[in-house]
């Protein structure tokens, strides 16, 4: 607004200078007229004069170009500052791509890390697996030859038993006249167990041993073995252990259940019994030594 005020102003005071000179130029025309006997070149020469204002009144009009420059400049200078703030909005924008890309590299390496570790333990646990499969399998094996060399012990024993060794008529009838003698008149009052006995306190049988040629899968038979009377009980070897029955043996069993029927020994709640595979639920308490 300034500046169209004094631009105004200036073409103004132009216009009114070139004016001035004009009118005092006819003015001194019409003089020179009046006086026609004065020289031509003297009546000329006022003229010349008012020229001077009219330069004189020109210098207000310059002030627009420097404006002009000057908003040039500062348009300038507003471009700048404004290519300066994209040019950082645009490095801002690529250091958080790159952070941002940095931390999805991060993740997918974590990722990636995270995978191999499940698949190392994974390994791991199959492996295991295979190891402990392969144990068993080694373990079944054994077993099964331990339970082969069982059996073939039972069934050697079954044939040494049903070859007794050849004994006189007089041993025959001493053996015979002890296992008589030793039957029960009354099961249920002549029958004690080792409850009643105090405990079983005499001598025990390794798992070893006892696996191989006791239990109820273990049967035998007590002719043919070695016989003796010991306190007067009866007792016979089996395996190299001497077993005495301390009960008598039930009245209702057959005469000659000794020569003919299965046997077999258990440890059961407080110590050994002898049962009569015919018989089931009868069990007579006895010792077992070496």
């Amino acid at each position: 607004m300034n500046t169209k005020l004094i631009f105004t102003s200036a073409v103004l005071a132009l216009a009114l200078g070139m004016a001035a000179p004009a009118s005092a130029q006819d003015q001194r025309q019409g003089n020179k007229d009046d006086q026609p006997g004065r020289p031509q070149h003297a009546q000329q020469q006022p003229a010349q004069q008012p020229a001077p204002p009219q330069h004189a009144q020109q210098p207000p009009a310059q002030p627009q170009p420097q404006q002009n420059q000057r908003a040039q400049q500062q348009q300038n200078q507003d471009r700048q500052n404004q290519d300066r703030q994209n040019q950082d909005r645009q490095n801002q924008d690529r250091q958080k791509q790159a952070q941002k890309q940095q931390q999805q590299d991060q993740q997918q390496q974590q990722r990636s890390q995270q995978q191999q570790n499940q698949d190392r333990q994974n390994q791991d646990r199959q492996n295991q697996d295979r190891q402990k499969q392969a144990q068993k399998q080694q373990q079944d094996q054994r077993q099964q030859q331990d339970q082969r060399q069982q059996q073939d012990q039972r069934q050697q024993q079954q044939r040494a038993q049903q070859q007794p060794p050849q004994r006189t008529q007089e041993q025959q009838r001493a053996e015979q006249s002890t296992w008589q003698n030793h039957r029960a008149g009354n099961w249920q009052t002549d029958h004690r167990n080792w409850q009643q006995r105090g405990g079983y306190s005499g001598y025990r049988v390794p798992d070893s041993g006892y696996n191989v040629y006791f239990g109820q899968g273990n049967l035998f038979r007590i002719y043919g073995l070695p016989f003796m009377v010991f306190d007067g009980y009866p007792r016979f070897q089996y395996n190299g252990y001497w077993i005495t029955l301390l009960d008598p043996w039930p009245g209702n069993w057959s005469n000659d259940w000794y020569d003919t029927d299965d046997v077999y020994v258990v440890y059961q709640g407080d110590g050994y019994y002898m049962y009569d595979d015919r018989y089931p639920g009868i069990g007579i308490a006895i010792s077992i030594s070496t």
